[in-house]
């Protein structure tokens, strides 16, 4: 790999510095500029970034107490579930493909819980310290 090809961290430093002074000038523009408030918009901000982190942790605690895959499942269920509130709440138009991220997301939640189902329905051995697998006589 060539110079060019590779970022060195004084570099990525620099970028990032530069990307925080934009939104620096950026986010108090906005707050002047938005409909109902300064002080709402700062508002908005913290308990955007507070209900990020809880969902995160949430998906973290998910992966440490069950598995991935249903951290993915409850991720991808939250795609439709916003989509629908943002049109119960915000009248969107419920157009062809908030239906189908819908009826995808749901049949995914659905077939992984029915396949967990189907599994927990295949017979155990009992773990039974008398017979422990043996025939006795």
């Amino acid at each position: 790999m060539g110079k060019s090809q590779v970022y060195s961290l004084d570099e990525l430093w620099i970028l990032s510095d530069r990307l925080m002074r934009e939104l620096g000038r950026a986010i108090p523009k906005e707050a002047r500029e938005y409909e109902i408030g300064e002080a709402k918009y700062y508002l908005v901000l913290v308990v955007t970034a507070v209900v990020w982190q809880c969902f995160f942790l949430g998906a973290a605690g998910v992966i440490f107490s069950a598995s991935s895959l249903f951290s993915g499942i409850m991720i991808a269920i939250c795609l439709p579930i916003t989509e629908i509130l943002a049109v119960i709440f915000y009248h969107e138009d419920f157009k062809a493909e908030k239906g189908i991220s819908l009826a995808l997301s749901i049949w995914g939640f659905f077939s992984y819980f029915y396949g967990e189902f189907k599994k927990s329905k295949i017979e155990k051995p009992a773990l039974n310290p008398e017979h422990n697998g043996f025939t006795t006589m």
